[in-house]
């Protein structure tokens, strides 16, 4: 499998291996960011807030800005962008990894022929608040190079696979790489001063930018106006050959449908799990949606809760992770002026090709690409010329009511009674959900 794996990328024309045909064709998600954000939200929003969420293509978002999380990106491209039987990025002839190189250009030259417009933005200092998930992140890295060195004693090409995929690092240097490429190809960056997803949020919020594209779905937590899902070039788990759909994700519209303010949305995601504090273990989306709707604020749902059954986290920071999606660190976006230039050529050449030891008849052909891009031209869009509504009108009877038994429900299939609300939701119940007090 490291071999076809190797193979595949050696034979692309500067292709990127995205993370979902590696779970096709591998049969397990190597993306280390892939459990970041809101712990089952988009199940839940697909199940119970289905207006918000419409299918859309890349091309549909030709002529539009789009910010993209790009240190999601990185993590991206260097746990998948391998070769050989020890599963190694790409380097060059200095021994310097190359694969976040290789798929950043890759990816941009893609939207950038797809008439997307493309803002990147990396992530600048971690908030204290994550300083848990990072220490623990940071423990099981520790553990995968101890992994790695055993399977490659072992000589287990599938241990070695996935040992390899979990010590993905990004250095400062591989950050000062991708936004010196970027540059090169007249793409806008931007160095948020904390999380790449808040500052993306708030470009869009702002108007800066159409949408945030990223797997993160705290994005939309941060406030994002309209979030990208599957946006890159990636193939469906259960159907190989099929890329999966693009989603477009409109909060006004969640917002709507679930019938809840942005505080209470806020509260949902933090019961739901997110990378500043712990949740209350066993409680599910749709428990914790049905609490929140009943009681109003985590802490009232707390206040009746049997906590010698189900006791909160020891010291649940939750004003504190409630005020950073509040009020987070983000770039001044009155200050950002978005420009996309013409591509310095020769630029690209020294640092691909001199200094990282790219094929000079690939990169000459990413050039011609990038000239046709150019002569083109952007195509206007319709809609610059007029404001058309994004949002879709949610009537009373499409609201969310998390106590309304679902259609063709059983209380077998729903898992029984519980003392919330009479009936345990279809999905996501968690097990304390039968400790909980009237």
């Amino acid at each position: 499998r490291s071999a076809r794996l190797a193979v595949h990328i050696q034979s692309a024309s500067l292709a990127f291996v995205p993370c979902a045909k590696l779970v096709s064709s591998y049969g397990v998600c190597i993306c280390l960011r892939c459990a970041m954000g809101i712990k089952g939200l988009f199940p839940f929003l697909s199940d119970n807030a289905k207006l918000c969420i419409k299918e859309t293509k890349v091309e549909a978002m030709t002529g539009r800005t789009i910010a993209i999380d790009a240190s999601m990106s990185l993590y991206q491209f260097l746990v998948a962008v391998r070769q050989g039987d020890e599963q190694t990025n790409l380097s060059n002839s200095a021994g310097d990894v190359t694969s976040h190189i290789q798929g950043f250009l890759s990816r941009t030259v893609r939207l950038l022929e797809a008439g997307v417009k493309p803002v990147y933005v990396f992530d600048g200092k971690p908030p204290d608040l994550k300083s848990q998930t990072l220490a623990s992140r940071a423990e099981g890295k520790q553990q995968a190079d101890a992994d790695l060195a055993a399977a490659l004693e072992g000589g287990n090409a599938e241990d070695i696979r996935k040992a390899a995929h979990r010590t993905a690092r990004a250095t400062p240097q591989m950050n000062a790489d991708v936004q010196e490429l970027l540059r090169l190809l007249g793409c806008p960056v931007i160095l948020a001063p904390s999380e790449a997803e808040a500052s993306c949020a708030a470009l869009a919020r702002d108007g800066k930018v159409y949408a945030t594209a990223t797997e993160d779905m705290d994005a939309l937590t941060f406030g994002t106006s309209i979030m990208l899902k599957n946006f890159f070039d990636t193939e469906s788990s259960r159907n190989p050959g099929t890329k999966k759909p693009v989603f477009e994700v409109s909060l006004e519209t969640l917002l709507a449908q679930l019938d809840v303010d942005m505080d209470v949305f806020i509260d949902f995601c933090i019961m739901c799990g997110c990378d500043y504090c712990g949740t209350i273990r066993g409680i599910g989306p749709s428990t914790a949606f049905k609490l929140l709707k009943t009681h109003g604020s985590i802490e009232k749902v707390v206040a009746t809760l049997d906590q010698a059954k189900i006791p909160p986290p020891d010291e649940w920071r939750i004003q504190e992770a409630r005020q950073l999606f509040k009020s987070p660190e983000v770039v001044d976006t009155s200050a950002v002026q978005l420009t996309w230039g013409t591509p310095n050529y020769e630029g690209l050449w020294v640092f691909l090709v001199t200094k990282h030891s790219f094929n000079e008849a690939r990169v000459a052909k990413v050039v011609e690409r990038l000239k046709a891009c150019r002569h083109s031209g952007q195509q206007t869009r319709l809609d610059a010329f007029f404001k058309i509504k994004q949002t879709k009108e949610v009537k009373d009877k499409d609201k969310f009511d998390p106590f309304k038994k679902k259609a063709g429900a059983s209380s077998s299939k729903a898992g029984g009674s519980s003392k919330v609300s009479g009936k345990r939701p279809a999905t996501g119940g968690g097990r304390n959900a039968k400790a909980l007090k009237k």
